[in-house]
C-alpha cells in the first residue's frame, strides 16, 4: 500500500470539541493524537490547530469522514500525490457540507470533464446557473467562508511568496 503526506487543519472547533476532534484523528490513524490548540480570533471561545500526518493512501478521506457533520468544526485535509494516487483536498463548514477536490501539483483544483459537461449540460436545459456551477465545482463558497479563519490572528506564520522562479 502506498503512503502519503498531508496536513489537517482544524480552524475552529469549540473547546468542548477538541478533545473528540483528537479522539477521532486518532481513531484513523491507529492511536493517540495530541493537537497544539490555539485560541481562534475570528470566534469566540473557538480554537484552531494544524496537524501534519504520513499515512496510507485515503487517510485524508477517513479523516474528513470522521470529523464532517459537527456543528461548529471547520477544518481542511490536505493529501499529497504518490505515483498511484492524485493529490485530494477536504473541506468542511457548518453551513456548506462537505466540499472534496482532486488538486493539481500547485494546489489547483482539477475538475473532472464529466462533471463539467453536467453543468454545462443543466445550465442549458435552463437549470443551475453555469457560473454558480462552476463555482460550487471548484470549492468557492467553502474558501470564502473558511478563508476568515486561515488568518489565525496576529502574530500567526505567514509564508510570503515574493517570486516565482
Amino acid at each position: 500500500m502506498s503512503t502519503t503526506r498531508g496536513v489537517l487543519f482544524v480552524h475552529s472547533a469549540p473547546s468542548a470539541l477538541c478533545p473528540h476532534v483528537e479522539w477521532a484523528a486518532g481513531g484513523v490513524f491507529g492511536m493517540p493524537v495530541r493537537l497544539d490548540w490555539t485560541p481562534q480570533p475570528i470566534e469566540r471561545a473557538s480554537y484552531r490547530a494544524e496537524y501534519s500526518w504520513s499515512g496510507p493512501v485515503g487517510t485524508a478521506g477517513r479523516l474528513a469522514s470522521a470529523l464532517k457533520g459537527w456543528q461548529r468544526l471547520r477544518f481542511e485535509v490536505t493529501e499529497e500525490a504518490t505515483s498511484a494516487s492524485e493529490a485530494e483536498r477536504y473541506a468542511y463548514t457548518p453551513t456548506q457540507g462537505i466540499f472534496h477536490a482532486v488538486t493539481g501539483l500547485h494546489g489547483d483544483v482539477m475538475v473532472p470533464e464529466d462533471r463539467i459537461k453536467h453543468a454545462v449540460t443543466e445550465a442549458a436545459l435552463g437549470g443551475r446557473d453555469l457560473v454558480d456551477a462552476l463555482a460550487d465545482l471548484l470549492g468557492s463558497g467553502w474558501d470564502a467562508e473558511l478563508e476568515p479563519f486561515r488568518y489565525a490572528g496576529d502574530g500567526a506564520p505567514v509564508r510570503w511568496l515574493h517570486q516565482v522562479v
